[in-house]
């Protein structure tokens, strides 16, 4: 078997490629990245195209993304906010990890496993893929939210649960009895090792990153974030740990530094390939013999685990306050097993307390089930109806008039309401957010709730009185779907439009729109002006500097209109260098005529412009 030093540069360069094909197939198709992964890794693995023969090689190196993975998780949690989880922590994670560990100890039992074996074979189950969630979260952009903040928590307590689960193995081994005393020395020496850490986070690293950074060597500092990470890992795996949560732990240790940004750039690149390597690992670690001898026994198991978890994971979920839709989400989201069942079922083998078949059994369960994540998320994504906002105290606009109507009240329709305001002018202001109208309720706004790009909604707020429609939403489809609909319906209503960017703007012109504005260019010249009097420049210089970039953004404007967004590149001031001669000429050149020696003249008297 082939050692992960010695893997042959055929493989390596067969399983980056894989990935690299493979991953943005399914992305694109909508599958996610995970999906493609793992069937990258069944498609090259021991059995499918056997490119890789010895897939636990992989997996071990692999394994190495993970645990970068929670360190730039733990870079994100600053203690006090991690202290402010900790209901979600030790309430929800403890809950649910309990819960769905008795039901699915209860469904082994009943299918005729040793309580022992039952009990392991559901608690590695129930450990959910930290790598698997995270990463559909953070496709998603869900990690950040409420709901994405209460699977993160849970996610933490599952990865400490591993800690006293390897301890119950111990326990729980046919041979054991007199080895309480090990088990006493094995729990000191892990309350060690995570003392070690948190002193040496508190008091070490942040003056070790300032010496290095003043070295000034980016590749020093990337090899500190490396030594960081790998050698907290290391301390942690040799005490009997999770290396993952020994990462978590100095990134959570970290995540006040001045060094957080650099620390996570020097990571990034690392994690995500190596998390990518991970999923590929695990599909090449599906072992198509035992699904293929034991395809039943495998295929009830898989149906039963995830059906059962899913059902504990929804009641958990619901008895702590969640609504209909998080609490499906999650549990499609959580049904799996994760990467941390392979260490148990690989501890429960060593001791006796699993055989041969049951530790292939359930580790193709584990993997099939991983498989199945992100198909029963896209399912729960697009079958699973929006939750209905909370409109307790909100009116909808209902035969309404004036001679403004305007759409969206965020920050730009904010201030653009007060040029209407000040000249008391007759305006309605819609907006679909809840709490932005409760907010601007308490700083004296009337604002009616409603989607502007429903054309009852304009209807009911007053767009076919109005002289004009003042489009402010900040999504640029939004937009363009309520241009399409007044234009259609309301053609007496003049459109003022926020324009997402450049691109966006011409395409309201395109549209024949009264009127559009990019958000951020007023803001950026009078940036610019107040910058260039800052620096020392005199304010009428300032000015004429900012309107002779006024000038040319409106003339280059007018050339992409009829030419496409590359033309009048030549209006741009850029900082792109320009290209300099290996020599110098010796002499000055000489016009060959009259008339070049005028062009000349002339070219050399016009302001240069570079391309």
């Amino acid at each position: 078997m082939a050692e992960p030093s010695n893997l042959e540069l055929v493989q390596i360069v067969a399983v980056l490629g894989a990935g690299v094909i493979v991953a943005p197939l399914f992305k694109r198709a909508g599958f996610g990245s995970v999906l493609g992964y793992l069937a990258a890794g069944l498609a090259i693995g021991p059995f499918g195209l056997k490119v890789v023969a010895a897939p636990e090689a992989v997996l071990h190196f692999a394994e190495l993304g993970v645990v970068m993975f929670l360190f730039v998780i733990g870079l994100e949690m600053r203690p006090a906010r991690l202290w402010g989880l900790r209901r979600d922590i030790f309430g929800l994670g403890a809950t649910q990890v309990l819960t769905c560990g008795a039901l699915l100890t209860g469904l082994g039992m009943l299918a005729g496993l040793a309580p022992a074996t039952a009990f392991i074979a559901a608690m590695g189950f129930v450990l959910s893929s930290t790598a698997a969630i995270m990463q559909i979260l953070d496709e998603a952009g869900e990690t950040a939210t409420p709901p994405g903040q209460r699977a993160v928590s849970i996610l933490l307590l599952e990865d400490l649960a591993i800690v006293p689960l390897l301890a119950l193995v111990a326990v729980l081994a046919p041979a054991t009895g007199q080895n309480l005393r090990a088990d006493w020395v094995s729990l000191a020496i892990a309350a060690g090792a995570v003392a070690i850490v948190v002193a040496a986070g508190r008091w070490l690293l942040n003056p070790l990153f300032a010496l290095l950074s003043a070295v000034r060597a980016r590749e020093i500092m990337t090899a500190a974030a490396l030594t960081v990470v790998l050698g907290t890992a290391l301390l942690m795996q040799v005490a009997g740990l999770s290396m993952a949560m020994g990462a978590f732990l100095a990134g959570v240790l970290l995540s006040g530094s001045t060094f957080r940004h650099q620390l996570e750039a020097d990571i990034e690149p690392f994690r995500g390939l190596l998390l990518g390597l991970f999923f590929m690992a695990v599909g090449m670690s599906l072992n198509l013999d035992v699904v293929m001898q034991q395809w039943g026994l495998v295929a009830l198991a898989v149906v039963g685990y995830m059906v059962v978890k899913a059902a504990g994971i929804l009641a958990v979920a619901l008895l702590f306050g969640a609504g209909r839709r998080e609490a499906i989400y999650r549990a499609a989201l959580f049904a799996q097993g994760g990467e941390f069942a392979f260490v148990l079922y690989a501890a429960a083998a060593a001791v006796g307390i699993f055989d041969a078949r049951i530790s292939a059994v359930m580790s193709s369960t584990v993997i099939l089930s991983m498989v199945l994540t992100p198909l029963t998320v896209m399912a729960a994504r697009r079958l699973l109806p929006a939750e209905k906002p909370d409109l307790d105290g909100l009116e909808a606009p209902d035969g309404l008039s004036g001679s403004v109507l305007l759409v969206g009240f965020g920050r730009f329709g904010q201030v653009v309401s007060q040029a209407f305001l000040a000249r008391a002018l007759d305006v309605t202001i819609i907006d679909n957010d809840p709490g932005m109208i409760r907010s601007a309720a308490r700083f004296g706004f009337k604002i009616y709730y409603g989607d502007g790009t429903n054309l009852d909604v304009l209807h009911a707020s007053g767009a076919g009185s109005a002289r004009a429609i003042a489009i402010c939403v900040d999504d640029r489809a939004a937009a363009n779907k309520i241009v399409t609909l007044a234009k259609e319906t309301f053609p007496q209503a003049g459109l003022l439009v926020r324009a997402y960017d450049r691109g966006h703007a011409l395409e309201l012109v395109n549209q024949k729109v009264d009127f559009q504005m990019r958000e951020t260019l007023e803001s950026a010249f009078a940036f610019g002006q107040n910058a260039l009097e800052f620096l020392g420049l005199a304010p009428a210089e300032a000015e004429e500097t900012i309107a002779d970039i006024r000038r040319r953004d409106a003339e280059r404007f007018c050339l992409e209109q009829t030419s496409g967004l590359y033309a009048g590149l030549d209006l741009i001031h850029s900082n792109a260098p320009t290209p300099e001669p290996f020599t110098r000429p010796r002499q000055a050149a000489t016009p060959l005529n009259t008339e070049a020696g005028v062009l000349a003249g002339e070219a050399l008297r016009r302001e240069p412009s570079p391309t």
